[in-house]
């Protein structure tokens, strides 16, 4: 759930272990990124990025259906 009501991403790199929930679509990005990088991608160096990818990603899911993302899919 994002308190701060903007989108919030990680500084530096942080991830689950610098207080911010993984979420399901952030959980299914590391599980791309170890399955399609050959080993190449470390899910915890990119946090920062995947989690503007993922909150891009919602932000479009909700400006095109008009409702907001499920709790599941959100932090």
């Amino acid at each position: 759930m994002n308190v701060g009501g903007g989108s919030n991403p990680v500084q530096g790199g942080g991830g689950a272990a610098g207080g911010q929930k993984e979420d399901y679509l952030d959980k299914g990005l590391d599980a791309a990124e170890k399955k399609f990088g050959g080993g190449k991608i470390n899910p915890e160096q990119s946090r920062g990025m995947n989690e503007k990818v993922t909150d891009g990603a919602r932000g479009m899911l909700e400006k095109a259906t008009g409702k907001k993302a499920p709790e599941k899919f959100s932090n």
